[in-house]
């Protein structure tokens, strides 16, 4: 995969993505975030990638948030658009002769899941708190699994998805929220309710 082409999007994204984040932060926005509850089952596409990827899976100690900074907003949306674009959707059937496996797809080809972990990896190498990068499982329309990235700042949290470029607040997508990962822990998942109220950004 070609990472350079990464700065020619992220320029893009700055100019159109920047006074959109200024609006906001001046006018105050809503910040919201899913219910947490107790710990439950840990996806098994999860457990059967730490076994191959042990670095990507090590317990990071207390939980932190994203400063979310202009510039982090930038780099988040890089992520998410690049990752979406470069990456082409294929079923683990297709692609493993599987029914589900997890992975970094460093072939180009992939599912949500494997979107969602690229993404992960790549903003924690630019120097994202690994425990504000929670791998999400959720309900779509037609009540089938999905996964897709948390990012939790202290704005609230966003959602990376691979079927939308747009880096979107919790509060507004289309999914139910199941579970995802502990933010003290990423082998502990936690069942999550729907979206607390949005209480609102200071000016």
């Amino acid at each position: 995969m070609r990472f350079s082409s990464l700065k020619a999007i992220g320029f893009a994204l700055a100019v159109v993505f920047a006074p959109l984040f200024a609006e906001a932060a001046s006018a105050g926005q809503d910040v919201a975030y899913a219910s947490i509850g107790d710990e439950t089952s840990i996806p098994f596409g999860w457990v059967e990638f730490c076994q191959r990827y042990k670095g990507e899976c090590a317990a990071s100690g207390a939980a932190a948030d994203v400063n979310l900074t202009e510039s982090a907003l930038r780099e988040i949306q890089q992520v998410n658009a690049w990752v979406n674009r470069s990456i082409e959707a294929v079923s683990d059937m297709d692609h493993w002769g599987v029914v589900d496996r997890w992975d970094l797809p460093m072939d180009g080809k992939g599912d949500c899941e494997d979107y969602a972990l690229l993404k992960r990896k790549m903003l924690i190498e630019r120097g994202f708190p690994r425990q504000a990068l929670l791998i999400t499982v959720v309900r779509d329309q037609q009540n089938e699994g999905h996964a897709i990235l948390t990012v939790k700042t202290n704005a609230g949290e966003f959602i990376l998805d691979n079927l939308n470029d747009e880096v979107k607040p919790i509060n507004r997508i289309a999914y139910r929220l199941v579970k995802r990962q502990s933010q003290e822990d990423p082998n502990v998942w936690v069942s999550l309710g729907p979206v607390a109220a949005p209480v609102y950004a200071s000016r």
